[in-house]
Protein backbone atom coordinates (compact mmCIF):
# COMPACT_ATOMS: atom_id res chain seq x y z
CA UNK A 1 0.00 0.00 0.00
CA UNK A 2 2.37 3.01 -1.26
CA UNK A 3 1.85 6.98 -1.06
CA UNK A 4 -1.12 8.26 -2.37
CA UNK A 5 -1.17 11.68 -4.42
CA UNK A 6 -1.43 14.96 -2.42
CA UNK A 7 -2.68 17.98 -4.13
CA UNK A 8 -0.61 20.68 -5.44
CA UNK A 9 0.06 23.82 -3.24
CA UNK A 10 -0.63 26.90 -5.10
CA UNK A 11 3.07 28.63 -5.66
CA UNK A 12 1.81 31.85 -4.60
CA UNK A 13 1.21 30.78 -0.79
CA UNK A 14 4.23 31.88 1.09
CA UNK A 15 5.37 28.91 3.09
CA UNK A 16 8.42 30.16 4.59
CA UNK A 17 7.64 30.33 8.19
CA UNK A 18 6.98 26.47 7.81
CA UNK A 19 8.73 25.38 5.11
CA UNK A 20 12.68 24.97 5.62
CA UNK A 21 15.51 23.15 4.11
CA UNK A 22 18.26 21.72 5.47
CA UNK A 23 20.70 24.29 4.63
CA UNK A 24 17.72 26.88 5.84
CA UNK A 25 18.34 25.50 9.41
CA UNK A 26 20.72 27.55 12.10
CA UNK A 27 24.02 25.87 12.52
CA UNK A 28 24.69 26.07 15.24
CA UNK A 29 21.80 24.75 16.07
CA UNK A 30 19.38 26.88 17.47
CA UNK A 31 16.00 25.95 17.75
CA UNK A 32 15.30 30.33 19.25
CA UNK A 33 15.63 30.82 15.49
CA UNK A 34 13.56 28.64 14.02
CA UNK A 35 10.67 28.78 16.18
CA UNK A 36 11.07 32.08 18.09
CA UNK A 37 11.23 30.58 21.38
CA UNK A 38 13.27 27.58 23.13
CA UNK A 39 10.83 24.64 24.24
CA UNK A 40 10.61 21.52 24.65
CA UNK A 41 11.70 20.05 21.00
CA UNK A 42 10.23 16.66 19.21
CA UNK A 43 10.87 15.50 15.72
CA UNK A 44 8.84 13.51 13.32
CA UNK A 45 10.99 11.70 10.78
CA UNK A 46 9.17 11.05 7.25
CA UNK A 47 5.42 13.39 8.22
CA UNK A 48 3.78 12.19 4.85
CA UNK A 49 0.73 14.73 4.82
CA UNK A 50 1.56 15.92 7.62
CA UNK A 51 -1.80 14.65 9.87
CA UNK A 52 0.49 14.09 13.33
CA UNK A 53 2.47 17.11 13.07
CA UNK A 54 -0.52 19.27 12.60
CA UNK A 55 -2.66 17.24 15.46
CA UNK A 56 0.53 17.10 17.71
CA UNK A 57 0.62 20.80 17.07
CA UNK A 58 -2.93 22.05 17.60
CA UNK A 59 -3.09 19.79 20.94
CA UNK A 60 0.18 20.46 22.58
CA UNK A 61 1.06 24.36 22.18
CA UNK A 62 3.97 24.36 24.36
CA UNK A 63 5.80 21.89 22.64
CA UNK A 64 8.07 22.81 19.30
CA UNK A 65 7.33 20.13 16.58
CA UNK A 66 9.95 19.63 14.17
CA UNK A 67 8.71 17.58 11.32
CA UNK A 68 11.32 16.24 8.38
CA UNK A 69 9.95 14.55 4.77
CA UNK A 70 12.29 13.54 1.99
CA UNK A 71 9.56 13.97 -0.46
CA UNK A 72 9.81 17.92 -1.15
CA UNK A 73 5.52 17.57 -2.45
CA UNK A 74 4.83 16.40 0.65
CA UNK A 75 6.69 18.44 2.75
CA UNK A 76 5.13 21.21 1.02
CA UNK A 77 1.66 20.06 1.78
CA UNK A 78 2.54 19.44 5.33
CA UNK A 79 3.76 23.12 5.45
CA UNK A 80 0.41 24.75 3.66
CA UNK A 81 -1.83 22.74 6.49
CA UNK A 82 0.45 24.20 9.16
CA UNK A 83 -0.09 28.02 7.75
CA UNK A 84 -3.46 27.48 7.14
CA UNK A 85 -3.94 26.69 11.17
CA UNK A 86 -1.03 29.63 11.94
CA UNK A 87 0.77 27.20 13.99
CA UNK A 88 3.81 28.77 14.86
CA UNK A 89 5.33 25.85 16.77
CA UNK A 90 5.30 23.08 14.20
CA UNK A 91 8.07 23.57 10.90
CA UNK A 92 8.56 20.89 8.42
CA UNK A 93 11.84 20.42 6.65
CA UNK A 94 12.30 19.53 3.10
CA UNK A 95 15.39 16.97 3.06
CA UNK A 96 16.81 13.74 4.67
CA UNK A 97 16.21 13.09 8.27
CA UNK A 98 19.39 11.24 8.88
CA UNK A 99 21.51 13.58 8.01
CA UNK A 100 19.42 16.06 10.33
CA UNK A 101 20.54 14.22 12.58
CA UNK A 102 23.88 13.17 12.11
CA UNK A 103 24.65 16.73 10.90
CA UNK A 104 22.72 19.00 12.85
CA UNK A 105 21.22 18.13 15.95
CA UNK A 106 23.10 18.33 19.37
CA UNK A 107 23.44 15.99 22.04
CA UNK A 108 20.77 15.75 24.71
CA UNK A 109 18.24 18.24 22.94
CA UNK A 110 15.60 16.16 21.85
CA UNK A 111 12.62 15.41 23.98
CA UNK A 112 11.27 13.08 21.75
CA UNK A 113 11.56 11.09 18.57
CA UNK A 114 8.92 9.84 16.65
CA UNK A 115 9.25 7.53 13.40
CA UNK A 116 5.63 6.22 12.35
CA UNK A 117 5.52 4.17 8.97
CA UNK A 118 8.60 3.86 7.39
CA UNK A 119 9.08 2.48 4.00
CA UNK A 120 10.05 -0.87 4.53
CA UNK A 121 12.72 -1.26 1.49
CA UNK A 122 11.09 -5.04 1.08
CA UNK A 123 14.07 -6.43 -0.83
CA UNK A 124 17.42 -7.19 0.83
CA UNK A 125 19.45 -5.18 -1.07
CA UNK A 126 17.82 -2.06 -0.25
CA UNK A 127 17.70 -2.70 3.48
CA UNK A 128 20.69 -0.84 4.23
CA UNK A 129 18.06 2.38 3.61
CA UNK A 130 16.08 1.94 6.44
CA UNK A 131 15.31 4.65 8.88
CA UNK A 132 15.78 2.54 11.58
CA UNK A 133 18.80 1.29 10.68
CA UNK A 134 22.42 1.09 13.68
CA UNK A 135 23.38 4.87 12.29
CA UNK A 136 20.12 6.25 13.01
CA UNK A 137 19.60 4.64 16.18
CA UNK A 138 23.40 6.03 17.27
CA UNK A 139 21.83 9.43 16.27
CA UNK A 140 18.41 8.78 18.62
CA UNK A 141 20.25 7.86 21.51
CA UNK A 142 23.14 10.63 21.25
CA UNK A 143 20.31 13.27 20.71
CA UNK A 144 17.67 12.32 22.80
CA UNK A 145 17.61 13.97 26.43
CA UNK A 146 17.46 11.63 29.44
CA UNK A 147 13.72 9.91 29.69
CA UNK A 148 13.14 11.39 26.23
CA UNK A 149 11.07 8.91 24.01
CA UNK A 150 11.23 7.40 20.84
CA UNK A 151 7.89 6.30 19.26
CA UNK A 152 8.23 3.79 16.22
CA UNK A 153 5.08 2.12 14.55
CA UNK A 154 5.18 -0.11 11.35
CA UNK A 155 2.41 -2.26 9.42
CA UNK A 156 5.48 -4.53 8.51
CA UNK A 157 6.39 -7.74 11.00
CA UNK A 158 9.83 -8.12 9.82
CA UNK A 159 10.66 -4.25 10.18
CA UNK A 160 9.27 -4.55 13.87
CA UNK A 161 10.88 -7.94 14.84
CA UNK A 162 14.33 -6.63 12.77
CA UNK A 163 14.19 -3.63 14.92
CA UNK A 164 13.78 -4.85 17.90
CA UNK A 165 16.50 -7.52 17.76
CA UNK A 166 18.72 -4.30 16.58
CA UNK A 167 17.22 -2.69 19.54
CA UNK A 168 19.19 -4.87 21.88
CA UNK A 169 22.45 -3.10 21.00
CA UNK A 170 21.22 0.13 22.52
CA UNK A 171 20.61 -0.57 26.24
CA UNK A 172 20.98 2.88 26.82
CA UNK A 173 17.33 2.87 24.97
CA UNK A 174 15.09 1.20 27.42
CA UNK A 175 11.79 -0.73 26.72
CA UNK A 176 10.17 -1.64 24.66
CA UNK A 177 6.90 0.18 26.94
CA UNK A 178 3.67 -1.19 26.50
CA UNK A 179 1.41 1.24 23.90
CA UNK A 180 -2.31 1.72 24.91
CA UNK A 181 -3.94 3.38 21.81
CA UNK A 182 -7.73 4.05 21.88
CA UNK A 183 -9.72 3.04 18.74
CA UNK A 184 -10.36 6.62 17.58
CA UNK A 185 -13.82 7.66 17.19
CA UNK A 186 -13.03 10.43 14.26
CA UNK A 187 -11.28 10.19 11.07
CA UNK A 188 -8.64 12.64 12.78
CA UNK A 189 -7.86 10.60 15.76
CA UNK A 190 -5.71 8.28 14.03
CA UNK A 191 -1.92 9.52 14.42
CA UNK A 192 -1.26 9.75 10.59
CA UNK A 193 -3.23 9.19 7.37
CA UNK A 194 -1.49 5.68 6.39
CA UNK A 195 -2.34 4.45 10.27
CA UNK A 196 -5.59 5.44 9.08
CA UNK A 197 -5.99 3.62 5.77
CA UNK A 198 -3.83 0.44 7.58
CA UNK A 199 -6.91 0.52 11.13
CA UNK A 200 -9.47 0.94 8.15
CA UNK A 201 -8.60 -1.82 6.37
CA UNK A 202 -8.27 -4.18 9.40
CA UNK A 203 -4.59 -4.60 9.12
CA UNK A 204 -2.09 -4.98 12.44
CA UNK A 205 -0.15 -2.17 13.56
CA UNK A 206 2.88 -2.81 15.47
CA UNK A 207 3.81 -0.55 18.00
CA UNK A 208 7.00 0.40 20.14
CA UNK A 209 7.87 3.24 23.19
CA UNK A 210 11.33 2.79 24.16
CA UNK A 211 12.34 5.91 26.91
CA UNK A 212 16.18 7.09 26.91
CA UNK A 213 17.97 6.23 30.19
CA UNK A 214 18.60 8.82 33.00
CA UNK A 215 21.46 8.00 33.26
Amino acid sequence: MGRRAVPAVDESVDLDRHLKTLDQLPAPWDQEVLFGRTAPIEVEVGSGKGLFLQNAALSRPDINFLGIEVAHKYARFTAARLRRRELANAVIVSGDGLKLFHDLLPDASLDAVHVYFPDPWWKQRHRKRRVLSREFLTDVARTLKPNGLLHFWTDVEEYYKTTMKLMRDFPMLVGPEEVDEASPEHDLDYRTHFERRKRKAGLPIYRSLFRRAAV
